[in-house]
């Protein structure tokens, strides 16, 4: 993608920046971010004068103004945490849903070519049929999978009501650079990392034999472009098709970091699924393809996180 505007939803958070620092190179962008969950310190070593930041929530600023003349909106803006979501499930849905309606309201209006939803494997619920195929029936365990799901549907009818081309992208297990692994409800990888380079033990909920199918951010930022081309539209799983259980992924932690730190293991919570793992030939089919090993994105995720350390 060369030469286009973009607007980024959520655009200072840990997918929203990256996304944000690939495209700034040929495109110019435009962040809105209430900083909820996002920070300018993930944009801060972007050299570019392409990229502008507008702070606020998708759910009281002005977004049809703001949208005018651009080509393309990529909403990443959320409220990412299936346990936040049940312990606040009104918060969730009004950023996540309310939310969503209004930027693709916004970007009806303002007549932009294409919008693409950051959706959730979540939606998928803990059906025992491996892998998870976009034609599944969906059957959400959380108010964050609810989100995730409603959100589909709402760009589902705006592109056969009002004619708005929109891509569904169903995230698997994020990770990369840039996640947080400070906040209550910190993903699994970050919070490891944290945890073991600390030597305290790695918080398990279960026995450890549930598995994920863990996406490497780059794969993400490569598939939301990919998903602004013209002739693309619909649900896609993005993910790269590998399962790797918790317990083998503390065991490639410690060998990475030359440790031996133990987990705990607590009772299970609520909402959370045993496995998942994507089918991704729908998506592989356009071009997407993922690269790399896990234990390879894993050394550069942790290596991210000991330089930050320093």
């Amino acid at each position: 993608m060369k030469n286009k505007r973009v607007i980024i939803t959520g655009g200072l958070g840990f997918i929203g920046s990256n996304i944000a620092e690939r495209l700034t190179v040929d495109n110019d962008v435009l962040i809105i971010d209430n900083e909820s969950t996002g920070y300018m310190g993930n944009i801060k070593h972007i050299d570019s004068n392409n990229i502008k930041v507008i702070l606020g929530s998708i759910t009281e600023l002005d977004l049809t103004k703001l949208f005018q003349g651009y080509d393309y909106v990529l909403h990443q803006a959320a409220i990412p945490s299936v346990s936040r979501s049940i312990n606040d499930p009104i918060g969730s849905n009004d950023a996540n849903i309310t939310g969503t309606i209004r930027v693709l309201k916004a970007a009806r209006d303002a007549k932009i070519k294409k919008l693409v939803f950051a959706s959730s494997s979540s939606v998928y619920g803990d059906s025992a049929s491996l892998p998870k195929i976009e034609e599944m029936p969906l059957d959400p365990l959380s108010p964050y999978a609810v989100t995730k799901a409603t959100g589909e549907l709402y760009c589902k009818v705006f592109q056969e009501i009002y004619g708005l081309p929109t891509v569904s992208l169903r995230y698997f297990n994020v990770f990369g650079p840039r996640q947080d692994p400070d906040s209550q409800y910190a993903a699994v990888i970050p919070k490891f990392i944290r945890s073991i380079l600390k030597n305290e033990p790695p918080i398990v909920y279960g026995d450890g034999e549930q598995s994920r199918d863990f996406t490497f951010i780059k794969n993400i930022v490569n598939a939301n472009i990919l998903a602004c081309e013209p002739d693309i539209s619909g649900i896609y799983n993005i993910a790269c098709g590998r399962s790797i259980t918790i317990n083998r992924l503390i065991e490639m932690i410690n060998e990475i970091l030359c440790t031996n730190v133990a987990p705990k293991y607590i009772d299970p919570r609520k909402g959370d699924i045993r496995h998942s793992l994507a089918d991704i030939s729908k998506v592989r089919s356009l071009g997407y393809e993922p690269s790399g090993t896990f234990f390879e994105e894993l050394q550069e995720t942790i290596s991210w996180f000991k330089a930050c350390q320093n």
